[in-house]
């Protein structure tokens, strides 16, 4: 499969360098989602658009177990400032976390998976907004799931690169793979007035250092040490000028969880910390927006992937996972069916500072074959399970 990747380097290059000249963000991906849903209808895969509002869903073979294979295609809304041939096209839009390198790779294993036979089906999600939600606060993959993109999936994998590995190098483990994420928005309520007479009002600040105070207790005091989990501050605002007293004030925050059961008792805590507020006169508002589910990779579908892995590039080029609570929506994919998602190195030279997210991200494109060879052998390892 390796040497067969290879074949098709070039043109898992070209697909990667358009993309990353075209990027679209959100649910807008229709420029991508239409060229992927050409080129997989062209090999003969039977294809549906507009799932999860853009995405893309493609099934080929018949009968037996299904292993699905994602990829992301959204883009940041960040200006590029590489100079590359390829460059953005688009001011203010950026691959800049590498999803054009994973729809162009996964299009890489569709091109390969054509012309394999196999026994079973194979089913490849191409998923729009994994970077956002939409105003109900869903993301893509959340969306593709509630129009059925999972039905009948037995397992599903995907991968994500990694710039801070060499190439020729994935990283695979069971278990937590990444957070799970919600976030909150509150209210603080005190009494106004004029800055000179602070014992008319009742200072929504005074109420707010008290509460941010109990938010940062949260996970050091009311949480076991053994569960991973964050609850951060992301913006504080309120107030008009020196010299008055506002109303009130707004807090927005987010929270990271790997167990379902820590990730309600944050909410409770969090709102025993806005209660404070009360205690101290005033009052608040408090909601939360639920986002994606904790990626937890399964055991069984990790080690078919780590044993592909030894096999095509050699055990020392197995690096052990980094465990992080960055968030990552394809753990709503796993949700329905066992998975893991492997990380692909791509650090190149001249860019180790620039991580994913940075307007001077970019990765060594000599690791696509390596990535899309291990999706190909990793589904057909899975579906003789």
């Amino acid at each position: 499969m390796l040497k067969q990747a290879h074949a098709i380097s070039e043109e898992i290059i070209e697909w990667r360098r358009d993309f990353h000249m075209h990027p679209e963000i959100g649910f807008e991906v229709q420029r991508t989602a239409g060229i992927v849903a050409t080129e997989l209808e062209k090999l003969g895969y039977r294809v549906r658009t507009g799932v999860g509002k853009t995405g893309v869903v493609a099934d080929i073979g018949e009968g037996g177990k299904m292993v699905a294979i994602r990829a992301d295609m959204d883009a940041l809304p960040l200006q590029e400032l590489n100079e590359v041939e390829f460059k953005s096209k688009i001011d203010g839009r950026m691959h800049a976390c590498g999803h054009d390198s994973h729809t162009a790779m996964a299009l890489g294993a569709a091109q390969i998976l054509a012309k394999e036979k196999f026994e079973g089906r194979i089913r490849f999600l191409f998923q729009p907004s994994e970077e956002a939600a939409d105003a109900e606060g869903k993301s893509g993959a959340m969306r593709m799931v509630e129009d059925g993109a999972m039905d009948g999936v037995d397992y599903v994998i995907a991968q994500h690169i990694d710039p801070t590995e060499p190439v020729g190098t994935i990283s695979i483990g069971a278990g937590p793979a990444s957070g799970g994420v919600d976030s909150w928005f509150g209210i603080i309520e005190g009494k106004g007035g004029h800055g000179a007479y602070p014992q008319t009002t009742i200072d929504p600040f005074y109420l707010l250092a008290h509460v941010i105070f109990a938010l940062n207790g949260i996970v050091s005091r009311r949480l076991d040490p053994f569960a991973p989990a964050v609850v951060s501050i992301g913006s504080i605002n309120g107030g008009f000028t020196e010299n008055v007293i506002p109303q009130s004030l707004k807090i927005t925050g987010t929270l990271r969880y790997t167990d379902v059961a820590v990730q309600k008792q944050i909410h409770a805590e969090i709102k025993r910390a806005f209660e404070v507020a009360k205690a101290l006169g005033g009052s608040y508002e408090l909601k939360f927006e639920i986002g994606s589910l904790p990626m937890i990779n399964d055991e069984r579908v990790s080690a078919e992937i780590e044993k592909v892995g030894a096999e095509m590039l050699g055990r020392k080029k197995l690096t052990p996972p980094v465990k992080t609570l960055g968030a990552e929506d394809f753990g709503s994919f796993m949700e329905k069916a066992p998975g893991a998602m492997f990380t692909l190195g791509v650090r190149k030279k001249g860019h180790e500072d620039y991580l994913l997210h940075h307007p001077k991200f970019d990765l060594d494109e000599s690791a696509l074959p390596i990535g899309t060879a291990v999706l190909v052998e990793s589904a057909l390892k899975l579906l003789k399970k």
